[in-house]
């Protein structure tokens, strides 16, 4: 109000009193302005991605939410569609991991949106440039690498520097691996240590449990590393020798469905304390079945497992450590829904998984070409788990990757509810991915 009346009125004189105080005023106004400059930086523009060389406890912080910057809040990554609250600024908020991958997702076309919804797979003594033309040019985000990998930490990690080369520079690869220990463990050799069965890690207490993980997620880490498929959840419920998939190869933690859980969760704390992002498996479990879910699809009808049941709530209890992923069985599950392998099961993901336990986190499957869903064609794989809920799809055996991606993209060029699905699974999979330091 001052400067429109002393501009429409010309004539008035300024005296040195009135002059002296507009100058104090301009100053001080312009002092505040430069303070909250500074605030509002510090608090909105911080980077939130991790390099190379950031170190496995602070990329911890932002696997587990807790790194907080000043004035914002933490986000969950139990929930990656946690973000600020309503009362922060809207610049607050779209600095979130969430609201960094819905941009990035709505910039990207539907093919390249697709592309971050599969992983496929890395085979021992295969080339890297094999899978050259699936990241550059169809966008995969994901690697699986996987088979008898004995070159150590440092044969590993050539492997994985020549993966991250072909992929964006803003758009890293998720590469991840079945290091459970072991029968299965795929990562050997000089660097690695020879992990115990999960029985014999269930032997252990939790303490000591997340004191090992952690060193064996500084090994995946030094090998370029950043996701174990693991821990295995499930609890056996029958004759261990007669559980194929599980019991039979001492896979499980040995113990009761909650002690699994907290063995679970130690393991899971273990690998994020070194920077490793985790999936539980195999929801929601398969230690009620006699068949391996890999090599058959007999003996894979689960009559027992319930939605109430101590073996699924064995994934609820581990879902507190935080894992990065959810992985889902192939088995199906009579008394939840008995029409659908769970990776198909829109009532165990979107349902149980995502409205009832509340995780909004990626949900990846098992290997989508194991015999336990051999019955449905290729093509039509990746389409029924996203259709479900999933977000990304696993697969273990090269010649279903081209498959899985053209039917994704057929169908969601034809089918626009379907885009949507593509878009929100995309935003998960960006999202961890943002968390993980790996998108910029």
């Amino acid at each position: 109000m001052t400067s429109q009346r002393i501009r429409h009125n010309p004539h008035r004189r300024r005296t040195p009193l009135r002059t002296a105080i507009i100058v104090v005023l301009a100053i001080v106004l312009s002092a505040a302005g430069l303070v909250g400059a500074g605030v509002w930086w510090n608090t909105s523009q911080q980077p939130d991605h991790a390099s190379a060389s950031t170190p496995p406890s602070s990329l911890s912080s932002r696997l587990d939410g807790s790194g907080k910057s000043s004035g914002s809040a933490a986000p969950n990554p139990s929930n990656p569609s946690s973000s600020s609250s309503p009362s922060q600024s809207g610049s607050a908020s779209a600095d979130t991991p969430e609201a960094k991958a819905t941009k990035a997702v709505d910039a990207m076309p539907l093919k390249e949106q697709i592309g971050q919804l599969v992983m496929v797979p890395l085979f021992a003594g295969s080339s890297p440039s094999s899978l050259r033309d699936l990241i550059v040019n169809q966008h995969v985000g994901s690697v699986l690498i996987i088979g008898k990998w004995n070159v150590g930490t440092a044969g590993v990690k050539k492997a994985t520097d020549s993966l991250q080369r072909y992929a964006p520079q803003h758009n890293g690869l998720i590469l991840a691996t079945d290091q459970e220990g072991g029968q299965v463990q795929h990562l050997r050799g000089t660097g690695f240590s020879v992990m115990p069965s999960g029985v014999r890690q269930g032997q252990m207490s939790t303490a000591q449990l997340t004191t090992a993980a952690v060193q064996w997620g500084e090994q995946l880490r030094s090998a370029g590393i950043n996701t174990d498929l693991a821990p295995v959840t499930d609890t056996v419920q029958t004759e261990r020798a007669n559980n194929a998939p599980i019991g039979a190869l001492n896979r499980d933690f040995g113990l009761s469905a909650s002690g699994n859980a907290q063995h679970a969760i130690a393991f899971i704390t273990g690998m994020r304390q070194a920077g490793i992002v985790t999936s539980i498996k195999h929801y929601p479990g398969l230690g009620a079945v006699t068949g391996n879910t890999d090599f058959t699809a007999n003996g894979i009808l689960d009559t027992t497992t319930t939605l109430d049941g101590q073996e699924i709530g064995a994934f609820t209890t581990a879902l507190q450590g935080k894992p990065g992923m959810v992985m889902m069985s192939l088995a199906t599950y009579k008394s939840i829904d008995p029409a659908n392998p769970a990776a198909f099961s829109s009532t165990l993901i979107d349902g149980q998984l995502r409205k009832e336990s509340g995780y909004n986190g990626v949900v990846t499957s098992d290997s989508l070409s194991a015999a336990a869903v051999s019955g449905i064609a290729p093509r039509q794989l990746g389409v029924r788990f996203v259709e479900a809920g999933g977000d990304l799809a696993c697969i273990g055996a090269s010649q279903y990757v081209q498959p899985i991606l053209d039917g994704l993209n057929a169908q969601a060029a034809s089918d626009p509810s379907f885009a949507k699905k593509v878009r929100q699974s995309a935003i998960r999979v960006m999202t961890l991915k943002y968390r993980m330091g790996l998108a910029q």
